[in-house]
């Protein structure tokens, strides 16, 4: 089933000469208004939901529905609308991969419809602190239950599994996996080929991230299906092991990049005018500045 009622997500850059925007004008900068969105069934029972925001997974039968990521309460109307007419009973489980308001604004919209909301603790921590510090605490809704590492449980009888391997896009990114139809949400661990969002300020770990994906092409078979956050092409939202290899090549030629011209005495603001990372060289659009501000800020950390 697929409606297409949506053109999907055009980057934009989130940084500009150095100075990092706000998290709001962050999301403002990342997607546009349009009227229509994408209901796609990928596997099985379940599928993706595309408007504006990180891409949401879900799963509905009749003997259970299960939701990740919710983007912003007005699109999150419009899959709760999609959901009731497969099957009219409540959210069982409203999964966020992670804090950011892309992904969890909409959360408000299942109130009363989702009998469960799951994060990471860190996640959770995230969201809470977010909220306070944008004064919007009366618009969200909070996950009621979090883990640490890993949680396991049922949507009626249709198993389901979140994993933590630690920092990487945050500090608090889960993947959730739909066993039986084999399809996994990895959130924002992956930009599939666009210039991604490291968020510095959550935690967030280049170097790390590179091994929370080596752990999850680990944990995962060959026949996986996986979920991406966002994506440069609106059609390669979904992908395989593959696609988690290239997103590990990207953050290393990253810091091998950033290493070599950081010891050659190249400056911030002359790094600031890179157009690509040598050696990936295929992930493009705007907002490569956002790559060098978090590599920079990391590498210099340790230093």
């Amino acid at each position: 089933m697929e409606v297409n009622r949506r053109s999907f997500l055009k980057s934009a850059g989130l940084v500009s000469g150095g100075i990092y925007l706000t998290k709001m004008e962050i999301f403002a900068s990342l997607f546009t208004a349009d009227p229509n969105f994408t209901m796609k069934n990928l596997r099985g029972d379940s599928g993706v939901f595309i408007e504006k925001g990180g891409t949401i997974g879900w799963m509905v039968s009749n003997k259970g529905i299960i939701v990740i990521d919710t983007q912003f309460p007005e699109e999150a109307g419009h899959l709760i609308k999609e959901i009731k007419a497969q099957n009219p009973n409540p959210v069982d489980i409203l999964f966020n991969t992670h804090h950011h308001g892309d992904h969890t604004a909409g959360n408000i919209a299942f109130k009363g419809f989702a009998s469960k909301i799951i994060s990471q603790e860190n996640s959770k921590v995230n969201q809470i602190q977010s909220a306070k510090s944008r004064g919007t605490e009366s618009k969200q809704l909070y996950p009621d239950t979090t883990f640490r590492n890993s949680w396991s449980g049922k949507a009626g009888n249709e198993p389901v599994k979140a994993y933590y391997f630690g920092p990487a896009h945050t500090n608090g990114d889960s993947i959730i996996h739909i066993e039986n139809d084999n399809i996994a949400h990895v959130g924002d661990l992956v930009f599939n080929r666009r210039f991604p969002y490291i968020d510095k300020s959550a935690g967030a770990s280049i170097e790390n991230w590179i091994q929370v994906l080596e752990k999850t092409r680990q944990t995962f078979d060959n026949d996986t299906l996986f979920i991406f956050g966002h994506a440069l092409d609106p059609k390669a939202i979904t992908g395989n092991k593959e696609d988690l290899k290239a997103m590990e090549n990207y953050l290393s030629k990253l810091l091998v990049f950033m290493k070599k011209e950081i010891k050659n005495g190249k400056s911030l603001d002359e790094l600031l005018k890179t157009t690509s990372i040598p050696g990936a060289e295929e992930w493009k659009g705007n907002g490569i500045s956002r790559s060098i501000n978090s590599a920079w800020q990391e590498l210099k950390t340790e230093s």
